[in-house]
């Protein structure tokens, strides 16, 4: 979606001025593993209107292939307003009803657009965007498993976009399908009834999971494997803009596992992609080059050392 982020500090109905950005998810993941040096592509849709030309030509900016994205003639580039406070709530407001991304169908889902993909990474707010975007999730899913690519999957709950037993009975199975699950503690508690641990305990035991990542609440964050637990404290950061910190650990956990990093090494890198995009404004920002997320990584002291269980 076309971002529309309001100056620093004031609330959304009294900011005049407002800065011109992207955002989304899962393009936001797909631009923080661009920067990190790896190949990524994003499967998506935006109007043919100027927001779609100004999301497209930031995504390819950032390296991200677009070659199968989709330009819509009819329908709008969903929009994004949102304020920025360090210590309060974010007043998000979304305008996606009958957007192109809400049009996404199986039939963009192509064999030809995952070929020699590694990983897919998909949230929750794909199939929660209409019936026709669910299928397609499904069928994202099904295909990777054809591709011989293992599936990433937040759930990344965004209550506007229904109700609690909408995400449950749309968001909830997806779990089960995913090779690495990557959510909030609140989100496992919400979509399927138990705590972080029974949950990740259930998800590497019933699912497909071979690794659920918990972040916690005091942002903290645990992987769970069959091999053990390992815990990753958060870095000490002065905050400018909290939003986006998931979708950059995300970015930062996959590009460790792509390079056959282990388990703490991979929560560091998470922590330390987050850390260095929540000290700047907007959901990408922040995102670093690997060159400088290794020498964040050599500067910051605190949680470097994940505890193994």
């Amino acid at each position: 979606m076309l971002l529309m982020l309001a100056e620093p500090g004031l609330p959304l109905e009294r900011a005049t001025h407002f800065r011109r950005s992207v955002a989304g998810a899962e393009s936001n993941v797909a631009a923080g593993l661009a920067r990190l040096g790896h190949w990524a592509r994003w499967i998506g849709r935006v109007g043919d209107d100027p927001a779609g030309e100004a999301v497209l030509r930031e995504l390819r900016a950032d390296g991200v292939d677009v070659s199968c994205a989709e330009m819509d003639p009819e329908s709008p580039t969903g929009l994004l307003m949102r304020d920025s406070h360090p210590r309060r709530s974010i007043d998000v407001q979304y305008y996606r009803t009958g957007s192109a991304a809400s049009l996404l169908s199986p039939a963009q889902i192509t064999a030809e657009a995952l070929a020699g993909v590694r990983v897919v990474h998909v949230t929750g707010i794909t199939p929660m965007l209409s019936e026709q975007a669910e299928q397609a999730t499904h069928a994202l899913i099904e295909r990777a498993r054809q591709a011989g690519a293992a599936v990433s999957f937040d759930p990344n709950v965004r209550r506007k976009l229904g109700t609690d037993h909408d995400w449950i009975r749309t968001v909830g199975p997806l779990l089960r399908e995913a090779d690495f699950v990557l959510a909030g503690e609140d989100e496992l508690e919400l979509l399927l009834g138990a705590g972080p641990e029974e949950s990740a305990k259930a998800l590497l035991t019933l699912g497909r999971a071979r690794t659920v990542v918990v972040k916690r609440r005091d942002h903290s964050a645990v992987a769970h494997s069959a091999e053990g637990q390992w815990t990753q404290q958060p870095f000490d950061v002065p905050v400018a803009d909290p939003v986006g910190a998931g979708d950059a650990f995300a970015a930062g956990w996959l590009s460790a596992r792509l390079r056959g990093l282990d388990q703490p090494q991979a929560l560091a890198e998470a922590a330390c992609v987050a850390a260095l995009v929540v000290q700047a404004p907007g959901d990408t920002d922040g995102l670093p080059t690997a060159a400088a997320r290794d020498r964040a990584l050599n500067t910051f002291v605190r949680g470097t050392d994940p505890v193994h269980r």
